[in-house]
């Protein structure tokens, strides 16, 4: 019978650990900024995924998704730039086939635009600088 009840208390307590661990990962992957570009001839559709830790998420139509992470430099850079972002609301899809979507994701607002807001323009930029120099084809 205490071999029971032991038992029933290494499972609660195991079970309690790993409950933590789990929340302790998930905090760990809060999303601080999201970009998806889609669209244009080429099909374009590409994402970039900036966790709060640093670390991002890259993907592309043309091959499988990558996980870096950023030096510190790019970080307070990619924060300096998110200071000034007002994401706003969305764009109207304008006539026409060849134009290229940009959706933001930021402090729980999404906007997908067309065009690019002055306030936009430094963000995306530096997440397309980020895909560039650290997504690679396998």
């Amino acid at each position: 019978m205490w071999r029971i009840a032991l038992l029933a208390a290494l499972v609660l307590v195991f079970g309690a650990s790993m409950t933590s661990s789990a929340q302790a990962v998930t905090a760990q992957k809060k999303v601080l900024v999201q970009l998806r570009e889609q669209g244009g001839f080429a099909g374009l559709d590409d994402r970039v995924t900036v966790y709060t830790d640093g670390c991002v998420r890259l993907s592309r139509r043309t091959g499988p998704a990558a996980a870096r992470c950023l030096t510190g430099g790019e970080m307070r850079g990619l924060r300096a730039d998110l200071r000034h972002l007002r994401v706003g609301r969305s764009e109207a899809r304008p006539p026409g086939a060849d134009f290229i979507k940009y959706t933001l994701a930021y402090r729980g607002h999404r906007a997908g635009r067309y065009t690019l807001p002055g306030t936009w323009t430094p963000v995306v930029r530096r997440l397309e600088r980020i895909l560039q120099k650290y997504w690679t084809p396998s």
